[in-house]
Formats: structure tokens, sequence, C-alpha cells
């Protein structure tokens, strides 16, 4: 993904470099997207590794994949959450506008 941000721009104007606006958009708010969903996989991950590995070793024992796959579910559910809660508000105070 590095290195190849800026040299999109240019390539979907089709005008003579002309810069589109609807396609820079665009590419910013996929940018946005992976970088809020690599955030959630750190936070999800050092989270639950701190909860589940009492003893880093070569292998996870079987109540450490149990632990790790519940607090990871728990993780993502309470994320979800928050995040349906969080656009429901967005969408009420833009429709209060």
């Amino acid at each position: 993904m590095e290195g190849g941000f800026g040299s999109d721009f240019g390539s979907g104007g089709g005008g003579g470099g002309k810069l589109d606006p609807g396609l820079i958009m665009e590419q910013v708010k996929v940018q946005i997207a992976v970088a809020n969903a690599q955030e959630l996989l750190q936070r999800m991950t050092d989270k639950c590794f701190r909860k589940c590995i009492g003893k880093p070793g070569g292998a996870l024992d079987n109540s450490e994949q149990k632990c790790i796959a519940m607090c990871m579910d728990r993780y993502m559910d309470s994320w979800n959450t928050v995040s349906r809660a969080y656009n429901s508000r967005l969408q009420r105070e833009r429709a209060n506008m």
C-alpha cells in the first residue's frame, strides 16, 4: 500500500493530468478504512495476548487457544456494537441539521 498512494491520484482522471476529486475521496476513504482495520486488529491482538498468554512459548495450549478465540469474539462484538451506535448517532445528528 505504501508508495502507491500518491501515484494513483492522477491516473483515473483521463484529462491531461487533471485530478478527479471523486476518485481522490474514494482513495482516501479506502486508506482510512484500511488504517482503521489495522488499528482494530492491533488493539485486539495486544489486549487478548496480555489477557490470555501467561508464559509465551513455542505453541499455544488448549486453554490459551480458547481464551484467544473468546477474547477476539467478544472484542469484535463490542466493537461492532459501539460502531453501530456511533453511526446511528451520526445519522440522527445529520438529520437534525
